[in-house]
Parts: C-alpha cells; structure tokens; sequence
C-alpha cells in the first residue's frame, strides 16, 4: 500500500474539509487488511466472491436434495439463488451511497442503519459467527479431503493416519499464508481456489453422469419417519444457506476496487459479482441435480465420497478441494484479521507492525485449528450455527438496512421485494438450526473425542 499513497488521495477524492481523520488514523488505515490496498481489477473480485461463494458445500447438495425431493429441491436451490443474488446487489449498491465515504466492512454499513452502538451489536456477532464458523469448517474439510486423497491413493496398502494430524499439516499451510497482509495480495491464491471449484465440481457431476443412473435408484425422501423427513428438510435448508453464504465478505472485496465520482466502485465490482453467479450456478445446479439423479437417496452427505472409482479421479478432486479450501479460509480470514488487529492497534493502542500481525494471526489459526480438531462433526454444528448467522447475514440483513436507510413507500415493488425476502429468511433462520441441532444429538451418540 505504501507506493500508491499519492494516487490513494486522488482515488478517494474526498475534499479536506471531509477527512477528519489524523495522520496517525490514516497511517493505521493504509496498514489495516480491508483498507490498505484499493486498486484491484474488476476480474479480482469476480475470483474473490466465487472463492467465497462456492465452498465445499457444493458436494453435500446432492444429500440436500435427497432431503427435499425434486420439486422442493429445486424451487429452494432456485430461490437461494435468485434472492442472494438480489441481497449481493443491495450491498454493491450501498458500499458507496453516501457521497465520498465507502462502508468498507459489513458492519460499518450496520452502523449507518442501524446507529453507531447497535450496528455493532446487530452485525459483528453474526459476522464472527459466520467467518469463524467457516474457518473452522473448512479446517475440517481441508483435513479431511487431504485424509480422503491419502487414503484413495494408499488403496489400504499404507498405515492409517489419524484425521487429527491431516487437519494440522492442512492448518501448517494457514501459519504461513495468514501473514499475507490484505485481500489483494491474495488474489493468485484466491483464483486457484476459483478454478478448482468449478473443476471439482465439473469431476462431480462428470464422474456421476459417466456412472450412470443406479439400477434401483430411489428418489423418495432418505428418510422413512415423519419426524426424519421433517427434521430432514430442515436441515438440508441449512445446507443451502451454508452453499449460499458469501455476503459476510462482499463489502471488504469492494472496499479493494479503486473509486471515482465518474467511476463508482459499483460498476466493476457488480460486473465481477454476475460473473460469480454464473460460476456458481455452473458448479451448483448440474452437482446437485445430476448428483441427485444418479445417487437418489442413497448418496453421501459429500458426492465424492459416494464415487469411489476410477481412483485417480477422485484423488485428483480431494486435491483440488484442498486448494480450494486454502483460498478460502483465508477470503474469510481476512476480515476477522481485520476485526483483530483494529481492536488491538485502535483501542488498546498496540503499535501496528510485523509482530503483531505474526502473534495474533498465528493465534487465531492455531484457535481454529484446535477447534476443528475437538469437534470433526462440526458440519453438524454448521446446520446449526449457519441458520442463525446464514440466513441473516445473506437472505434479509441487507434487506433490512435497506429498508432503513432508503425507506422505499409502503407496497411499492421494492417495499414488497424486500419483505418477502426477510419473511424467507426468519423462517430460514429459524427452522434450520432445529434440523441441525437433531442431526448434532444423532451424530454425538457416536462420537469419540480427538480420533
């Protein structure tokens, strides 16, 4: 950030009467992750809301499928779609809706609806639910495909190596890539992980039409009780509100666009944000559908578990899933690094630098790490937490805050857009994590700590 200091001026064009900021605060925005680095392409943020968008969730649509059935299936992975969509452009729309300031951060944009105290206290919970979570998850998975690839290519012939150390070398690579300072100088990382998405899933649903449909292939619900199927559905809304959850980061990925009166960030940030919805509807609906399709009710919660053959296929997809997840544990890092090191260096006035970058970020994946390690059946967990900090911070957050701060008039198109989308989203938010909450007590019968 330090050589564009002179076109940083220029670039946010703001007249010196407006900034009120001191030298000391602009030096500490210019070190901060979210704020240091403002002249990413418009293509950067098309790979960093993919990379954020397309998680692992991907593989565990077919099991959601195998929950609701065809029609409910595909009207909720439809609905999902368009109504993220339509969420992700309210925040592109606001990033810069007051003249010459920009909401950087999600909970920035909370505080100007929402007032300065209870902004904070809307947002932030649920943002660090959501991030975290991710985080966490995604050590578990990144854990478990490395375990997966050794296995498929070991055939049985090697020693069996715990679930415990995979998830330690998967975070081994985390204590050194948490040191990248801010959201563009992860950008190369970040479109692997976008090309691997779309090529793992691409592998999924490939590798399920070149099997074929199963000779008895059942496409009743998976499960055969009342309470089952009930509980069932619930859950698997989780599992889509999980697939759908990039929006917690949108606003830092703006954040890194340069910005003029002439040239709004908007313009190529929504560019980057249509490309992505393509991408992700090209790895989600022939996944879910064509893995549904071949399986039925008898798929894994994870497709390529379910495909075992041909063998080097599937190594080469538990792979790519691994780098996948590498991207994205650290899109979603991000903004929690952020959160920490302005706690640190604003209020309790630690002097920003190399070392303390090194100390708290070291921390933190060590935290998630452990986490992941004591609790491997945190999908389980994710149903849970994910319905209460998903759906919010995806389906009706944004608009809520839009409803505040626009104020559009009583059942006009877009007061009614916006209604339907918060009515969606509480019922979301509140049937999910009974689902998940189920499954948790289910799995916990079973469960060995720290296998």
């Amino acid at each position: 950030g330090r050589q564009n200091m002179g076109t940083q001026a220029a670039e946010n064009f703001e007249p010196p009467a407006k900034d009120v900021r001191t030298d000391e605060q602009k030096k500490i925005d210019d070190w901060l992750p979210i704020t240091s680095s403002r002249n990413a392409k418009w293509w950067y943020s098309a790979f960093h809301n993919v990379t954020a968008m397309v998680g692992a969730g991907v593989l565990s649509l077919p099991y959601a499928m195998s929950e609701l059935g065809w029609g409910p299936g595909i009207a909720v992975l439809i609905i999902s779609w368009v109504i993220t969509l339509y969420t992700l452009w309210q925040m592109v729309e606001m990033h810069e809706m007051v003249p010459g300031k920009r909401f950087d951060r999600y909970h920035e944009l909370g505080q100007h609806a929402f007032g300065d105290k209870l902004g904070l206290w809307i947002v932030v919970p649920q943002q660090l639910i959501v991030e975290v979570g991710v985080n966490i998850v995604y050590m578990v998975t990144g854990g478990r495909s490395l375990k997966k690839f050794h296995d498929v290519i070991c055939d049985g012939k090697c020693k069996d190596i715990k679930l415990t150390f995979f998830i330690m070398i998967f975070a081994s690579v985390h204590f050194v890539l948490s040191q990248l300072p801010n959201l563009n100088s992860i950008s190369g990382v970040s479109l692997a992980a976008a090309v691997m998405s779309l090529s793992y899933s691409t592998i999924a649903w490939g590798a399920s039409v070149d099997k074929g449909k199963m000779v008895d292939v059942d496409y009743n619900l998976r499960a055969t009780t009342t309470p089952g199927k009930v509980f069932g559905f619930f859950g698997a809304l989780g599992e889509v509100a999980f697939a759908y959850a990039g929006h917690n980061v949108v606003l830092e990925i703006q954040a890194t666009i340069p910005s003029t009166p002439e040239k709004p960030s908007k313009k190529p940030m929504w560019k980057g944000v249509v490309v992505a919805y393509i991408v992700v509807a090209l790895c989600y609906f022939p996944v879910a559908l064509i893995g549904y399709w071949a399986f039925g009710n008898s798929v894994d919660d994870n497709i390529l578990i379910t495909l075992n053959k041909p063998t080097w296929l599937i190594a080469t997809a538990n792979m790519m899933v691994v780098i996948h997840v590498i991207g994205s544990y650290q899109i979603y890092a991000m903004p929690v690094f952020d959160m920490i090191e302005t706690v640190l260096v604003k209020k309790l006035k630690f002097p920003p630098g190399l070392t303390l970058r090194l100390i708290a970020r070291t921390l933190y994946v060590a935290f998630t790490m452990f986490v992941a390690i004591t609790f491997p059946f945190f999908g389980g967990l994710l149903g849970f937490f994910g319905g209460f900090a998903f759906a919010p911070t995806t389906y009706f957050l944004p608009c809520i805050m839009w409803l505040a701060i626009y104020k559009p008039k009583r059942f006009s198109l877009s007061w009614f857009t916006n209604w339907v989308c918060i009515v969606l989203g509480v019922c979301l938010m509140i049937l999910s994590p009974i689902g998940g909450l189920r499954q948790i007590i289910l799995d916990s019968k079973t469960y060995k700590f720290y296998s």
